[in-house]
């Protein structure tokens, strides 16, 4: 075996050996692990840190709460956009350059959107951090897999699986406490010394695996071949997608009467659908769809979809519903959330251990969707007089259950994908995940206000005057604002009902809430089915040398 041979085989993933030039020393794989976690966590922080300071973000920049949206709504959907292009991006630039490309563009977006003097620039500023951002993911997750062995990659996974469970139920609780005490501004500033440290430890930490070099430049010798009606189609499908998602309620969808909501959904059915279609005919796909013929692949993807659905919209469900009707602020109702933090933390170092002893990822599944479904049956049943605690504890059952998930899914689903399409399913994988976030999030804004409206109407019709019980609660009332306020009887009698009108309100809000996770049972139960299609999914090292 020649020297340069040697140095190959010294560096190869499969020995669980860093990346690394052939003639640089081997790097430990964890140093890896955690150099590329870093950046990805700092991101994901960033899709719910700004939920919180929305209210900051629109008093300080003179606009409304419905304009300030579309600092949310401007992120998401160029993340949307870039994460299924990322594998494609990968081809053309190397991983390691285009992570890091990634990397320094979301750190001084970051910075510019804590500069930003408008709410234009601002949500301009924001699109430029989403399109960094969403790389970060996808290379995370091909570095890892191409880094680790089979057997030790649900560990790896593990340490990925903390930055992007964990970071969406700290981001309300450090938004909330940095919006509060310090300004809006900082939730981006804080970007920066994060993203400049990742920069730094990526440069001489991480490199490109064997080949990868090689094939980037026999791309680039090709020529610049980019499938630019996939390319169209997947963005505009996508990012309309995403718009509806966060607006669709607002413009109450089919009967806005400005048509903007009508004309995103027609551009998304037509744009996914044509991208589709298309892309299964193209012989060089932009992104490759037939990854999903892959079983593993496909029931994984599925059930991450629905998983984040949950977990994305029980992260927007509980603390809206803390600091609306039980009169927490922001960063209260972070405290509420973060214990649970520390149940995803412990499980799921835990679940990679397991996997690196060969134990079937389809035998942990079922537990985490039963404890996902579970939990939501349990806040199903909560009411406006529970404790913290009664709160508190449904949360911790379903991130244990998210524990048990998500390192289980990461596994399975790149078992059976050959090696030379890494990058590809680390892009649709990603992809999944984010749009089943979206759409939690979105599940949670229509219920709230469709389902208060039902709510509303259905209890208003039990509470009129000449019923007996409710005369002798409006009269109990009256009473005591005559003794304690000194109001006249007129007075009394029509506050009396204004309370009672109050707390009609508040009890159909209430159950708006509770229908959401009444939805999420439903759904975290439907994902069972998924596990039957799955082929064995034992880590193995012939498994993981395709």
């Amino acid at each position: 075996m020649s020297t340069a041979t040697k140095a190959v085989a010294n560096t190869s993933p499969g020995r669980g050996v860093g990346f690394g030039r052939t003639t640089r020393a081997p790097i430990n794989p964890w140093f890896v692990a955690l150099t590329v976690t870093l950046a990805t966590f700092m991101e994901v922080l960033d899709t719910s840190i700004a939920n919180v300071a929305l209210p900051h973000i629109a008093g300080g920049l003179s606009a409304g709460r419905s304009q300030a949206t579309w600092v949310l709504t401007s992120y998401l959907v160029a993340n949307a956009i870039v994460l299924p292009l990322s594998g494609f991006l990968i081809g053309l630039m190397g991983r390691k350059r285009f992570y890091m490309t990634c990397v320094l563009l979301f750190t001084i977006s970051s910075a510019l959107c804590g500069a930003a003097p408008s709410l234009e620039l601002l949500i301009f500023f924001r699109l430029l951090q989403g399109i960094g951002g969403g790389g970060l993911q996808p290379s995370e997750q091909g570095i890892l897999v191409d880094t680790f062995p089979a057997a030790q990659r649900g560990m790896a996974m593990a340490i990925y699986g903390v930055a992007v469970v964990v970071a969406p139920i700290l981001g309300p609780l450090l938004g909330g406490y940095i919006t509060d005490n310090y300004s809006w501004r900082w939730i981006f500033y804080i970007n920066i010394p994060i993203g400049i440290l990742s920069l730094v430890l990526t440069h001489f930490i991480v490199q490109d695996p064997p080949g990868m070099a090689k094939e980037t430049r026999a791309n680039l010798a090709r020529g610049l071949n980019i499938d630019f009606i996939g390319l169209g189609l997947v963005s505009v499908g996508l990012g309309s997608l995403e718009v509806i998602y966060a607006k669709g309620q607002e413009w109450d969808f089919y009967n806005d009467p400005f048509w903007r909501a009508q004309a995103f959904m027609i551009a998304a059915a037509a744009g996914l659908t044509l991208f589709v279609m298309w892309e299964l005919r193209h012989p060089n796909p932009i992104i490759n769809l037939r990854l999903l013929g892959d079983r593993n692949f496909l029931a994984s993807g599925l059930i991450i979809f629905i998983s984040f659905a949950v977990l994305y919209g029980s992260n927007v469900n509980t603390p809206q519903m803390l600091q609306e009707l039980f009169g927490y602020d922001a960063f209260r109702a972070g405290l509420v959330l973060s214990p649970s933090a520390f149940f995803t933390m412990a499980m799921m170092p835990i679940v990679g251990f397991l996997l690196g002893k060969k134990l079937d990822a389809r035998v942990l599944l079922p537990i985490g969707l039963l404890l996902l479904a579970g939990s939501c049956y349990w806040q199903a049943h909560l009411n406006l007089y529970v404790s913290p605690w009664a709160v508190i504890a449904p949360r911790c059952l379903q991130m244990a259950g998210l524990g048990l998930l998500f390192v289980p899914l990461n596994n399975a689903a790149y078992l059976y994908i050959s090696k030379d399409q890494t990058n590809n399913a680390t892009g649709v994988f990603n992809m999944l995940r984010n749009e089943g976030g979206s759409l939690g999030i979105a599940i949670v804004t229509i219920l709230l206000d469709r389902r208060s409206q039902f709510h509303h109407a259905r209890l208003a019709e039990h509470i009129r005057p000449g019923r007996e019980a409710v005369d002798r609660v409006v009269g109990s009332l009256a009473q005591v604002r005559m003794v304690r306020g000194g109001a006249t009887a007129v007075d009394a009698h029509a506050q009396g009902w204004a309370l009672m009108s109050g707390n009609v309100a508040e009890q159909a809000r209430i159950l708006a809430y509770l229908d959401a996770f009444w939805v999420f049972f439903l759904l975290a139960l439907a994902a069972m089915p998924l596990i039957l299609i799955m082929k064995k999914s034992v880590a193995r090292g012939d498994l993981a040398a395709h």
